[in-house]
């Protein structure tokens, strides 16, 4: 699965960023997840950060929390189920998903991978 985002160009007043030369990595112990760091930390100012994240098909973002971040979520592309404090949903393109801070949360890919854009206010550092 492409997303448009993968190969966009980001414009800041002083810099220009494309996408596509962003490397993609993947956090240890998470399986299948990939991330791409779009926007960070310090080209905001510390204001938000904004990744892209794949997670491979039947895998999975493990249970976790975020101590002072919101974590605001858009699915991109494909399917699976996001647990939210406990409360299991089905998602799917289009559908737009916020965490408070403390909140514990997975992400779950269904028979697809699925793509979704992460911002984080504050950043993650």
């Amino acid at each position: 699965m492409s997303s448009t985002l993968e190969k966009t160009t980001i414009f800041f007043p002083e810099q220009v960023v494309h996408a596509d030369d962003m490397p993609w990595y993947s956090p240890p112990g998470w399986k299948g997840v990939f991330l791409k760091d779009l926007i960070g930390e310090n080209q905001t100012y510390g204001k938000f950060s904004y990744h892209l994240v794949r997670v491979q098909e039947n895998c999975e973002v493990p249970l976790h929390s975020h101590d002072t971040q919101w974590e605001w979520n858009a699915i991109l592309g494909g399917n699976g189920t996001f647990t939210l404090d406990k409360k299991e949903i089905s998602v799917s393109k289009g559908q737009t998903l916020v965490t408070p801070p403390g909140v514990s949360h997975i992400i779950r890919a269904g028979n697809r991978d699925i793509v979704l854009l992460a911002m984080f206010v504050p950043p993650l550092g």
